[in-house]
């Protein structure tokens, strides 16, 4: 349907109430796997390299946008994998190094380098947490690129044992590196293994992964309250994990989360420019009209987990804060569903294109939205242009779906892709609550 300004004023409870929603969520309120978490929790992801970016991202950014005060979580991307399966920094200079002026800095106060021994984003976010002091900060292991060598660190008792003592030594216990510290930082881990058992950004896995990869989250486990009782906190342990049966149905999900203070979805990148039919890449709901069926979306992948066995409360339900297009699209049924030449052309990576730079084109050519699956896409029937992507009404739903199943709140990749004024961790937010 084509998105109005009336219907854009409407509330997702309204639509609810409405019975605008293909199986209505508050439905959904009802079902019985797991406990109910008392807050959600509002998890963002923080990329060094955006500070290198013409967005010049920087901890100050999340403040000034109004994202700190919402957040619950920031997870800083991304700690490396050593050749000799240690943690490592990936960025020395964006992480510790780089001094702040004043006008980027998160207090106004000029860094120099004999301020303070650690400088650059793990300073600013230290700052960050001063102003507010519910805020905590995770530092995220891994990801796409990072993930090669998960498997040869997991894959003994010795291995595990070092690669999870050298994780918090650097980062728990504060020592980054150069005879630097910075322990009042970091409040856990996230594990970012793309993916245990199967092929990622490399096939560098082994069959046994499976097995591994629980006892690697239990050595975290073992290893994080060990530091807690000495330090007198509770440190938390997350990980990142696809939305893709062929992926998670690689790891022992009940197992795993027994050490898990909670599990990101990544409900994203479903469809793409790998493929040459436009679609969702986030779809929250299932839909028959769906050419790829009703399995590939957000809400048949939170079933199975909870069907797994994993507690409610620890189910967070991954958004992505940006799209992806494809060029060559008829202009059949807005261009959903159909064929395509190839990916569209991005500002930075081709086939996508950040929320900032996608709500501007929208605003001025109008979108619609798809209530079955709650996916919401622009098409150019002119250039044949196609960009799938969540906006801010299709965040709040989805800060509400995760109210209404009492779940353990939203993740989302990353916070330098919202707008400058932070529009979709607001409707996230509002969703939530």
């Amino acid at each position: 349907m084509k998105i109005t300004r009336s219907l854009l004023g409407r509330a997702p409870a309204a639509l609810l109430a409405a019975g605008l929603v293909a199986a209505p969520l508050s439905a959904l309120a009802h079902d019985d796997h797991g406990s109910r978490h008392s807050r959600p929790r509002l998890v963002g992801y923080f990329t060094s390299w955006a500070v290198y970016s013409a967005k010049n991202y920087t901890a100050k950014s999340v403040k000034d946008s109004g994202a700190a005060s919402r957040l619950t979580h920031i997870q800083y991307a991304f700690a490396n994998i050593t050749p000799d399966l240690k943690c490592g920094v990936s960025d020395p200079w964006a992480d510790y190094q780089r001094p702040y002026p004043a006008a980027d800095d998160v207090d106004g106060v000029d860094e120099t380098w004999s301020e303070t021994e650690v400088r650059g984003h793990f300073n600013q976010l230290r700052k960050l947490k001063k102003l507010y002091p519910k805020l905590k900060v995770l530092i995220s292991v891994g990801g796409w690129t990072f993930s090669n060598r998960f498997s040869d660190a997991a894959l003994t008792p010795a291995s595990r044992q070092a690669f999870v003592s050298s994780c918090v030594d650097m980062f728990i216990k504060g020592n980054v590196g150069e005879g630097r510290t910075s322990g009042d930082l970091f409040d856990g881990i996230d594990v970012d293994w793309e993916f245990p058992g199967a092929c990622g950004n490399t096939c560098d896995f082994r069959p046994e992964d499976t097995q591994n990869f629980t006892l690697l989250m239990a050595e975290f486990r073992k290893q994080l309250d060990a530091a807690g009782r000495t330090a007198r906190k509770k440190y938390e342990l997350a990980i990142a994990a696809p939305v893709v049966e062929s992926l998670y149905s690689k790891m022992e999900l009940k197992r795993v989360a027994r050490s898990l203070d909670f599990i990101s979805i990544m409900g994203y990148d479903m469809h793409g420019s790998w493929e040459l039919q436009t679609n969702f890449h986030a779809p929250l709901l299932p839909s028959s009209a769906d050419p790829a069926g009703k399995k590939l979306n957000v809400h048949t992948t939170v079933d199975a987990f909870l069907r797994a066995g994993v507690p409610r409360d620890k189910v967070v339900v991954g958004v992505p804060f940006y799209g992806r297009g494809w060029q060559g699209v008829p202009n059949v049924n807005h261009g959903l569903y159909q064929s395509a030449t190839g990916p569209a052309p991005g500002p930075v990576e081709v086939g996508s294109m950040d929320y900032r730079d996608l709500a501007p084109i929208a605003a001025v050519q109008g979108s619609f939205r798809d209530l079955r699956t709650q996916g919401h896409w622009i098409y150019n029937p002119a250039t044949g242009m196609f960009w799938g992507y969540d906006d801010a009404f299709a965040m709040k739903v989805k800060g509400t779906y995760v109210k209404v199943r009492g779940l353990g709140g939203n993740m989302f990749w990353e916070l330098s892709q919202d707008s400058t004024s932070g529009t979709l961790v607001r409707a996230l937010h509002a969703g939530q609550n």
